[in-house]
């Protein structure tokens, strides 16, 4: 059983003049064999994209993707045919299984794109590639815990190839206290503000909480 913080500025970085992105876990050329992923998670990327840039075409494989973009917007195209921009508010999930190509840009020319990403691994490889995005902003703003990405077995808004996976997220008010649910791995991460876990370790924006096979825990 362990609590383990990592603090915001441990993380790595890859900075490239129009992106600015912080890696919870090893991504790219930021390599630290020690720190490959927590549980089912591999990725935990904090991206900000300057104005009118962003990532043009490139493939996945065999990966459930989930962006949650915090301010500005991001545009996705892929080779399903998929188009949409993703907004604060809105959740998006794309499946690579045998292969996609997608692009990601930030369609504005004046306002920076603010986005977290997280990867999982499917329960199953070589499946179909799909694309899925979702309204849930209603659900964060009535406080809580929202589940927003899971498996198929779970009451998550946006279903993913992955059974023992679920993706929370929570606009917590000042003073609103959450349990934290439990399971052999918890990955928390303070993409906006700062938090309290059991109602005295700080965490800032940036921080994240891993915890593995522990019990019940609050965060506020």
């Amino acid at each position: 059983m362990t609590i383990e913080i990592r603090t915001a500025a441990s993380r790595g970085e890859t900075q490239i003049g129009w992106l600015d992105s912080k890696h919870s876990f090893s991504f790219g050329s930021y390599v630290d064999r020690t720190n490959t992923g927590h549980g089912l998670l591999l990725v935990n990327n904090d991206d900000r994209v300057a104005p009118a840039t962003g990532f043009g075409t490139h493939g996945h494989a065999d990966m459930e993707i989930i962006t949650w973009v915090l301010s500005g917007e991001v545009e996705h195209s892929d080779t399903l045919g998929n188009h949409g921009i993703i907004r604060p508010g809105l959740a998006q999930r794309m499946s690579a299984g045998t292969g996609i190509r997608h692009s990601e840009h930030n369609p504005s020319p004046d306002v920076e794109a603010h986005f977290v990403q997280m990867w999982v691994s499917p329960d199953t490889q070589g499946i179909e590639p799909g694309y899925e995005q979702q309204e849930v902003g209603h659900l964060l703003d009535a406080g809580g815990l929202v589940a927003i990405a899971g498996g198929p077995d779970s009451d998550a808004v946006i279903a993913i190839n992955q059974r023992d996976a679920v993706m929370f997220a929570g606009r917590l008010k000042a003073g609103e206290s959450v349990s934290i649910p439990v399971a052999r791995h918890v990955h928390l991460f303070v993409a906006l503000g700062s938090a309290t876990l059991n109602e005295s370790e700080e965490l800032g924006e940036g921080d994240a909480l891993r915890l593995t096979d522990e019990g019940s825990h609050t965060i506020m």
